[in-house]
């Protein structure tokens, strides 16, 4: 597949999602896969472990079934 047709199908199915949570992981995959190589700092990964953690604990997440279920949809 052209890598230009490709890019359009990802961004229109992107303006399609309204999960922040979900929006999050994709941003987080982009800026490592692109800027960062995917490398951090312990300091980092401890500081996003933390987040996360703050995160679950508050109730902002999603399921891995609801997710599954989002994406069929």
């Amino acid at each position: 597949m052209d890598i230009n047709l490709e890019r359009s199908l990802i961004i229109k199915e992107i303006q399609q999602v309204d999960d922040p949570s979900l929006l999050q992981v994709i941003k987080t995959v982009l800026y490592y896969g692109l800027k960062n190589e995917g490398r951090v700092t312990i300091q980092q990964y401890n500081r996003e472990l933390e987040e996360a953690l703050a995160r679950i604990e508050s109730g902002k997440f999603i399921t891995q079934e609801d997710l599954e279920k989002e994406f069929s949809s």
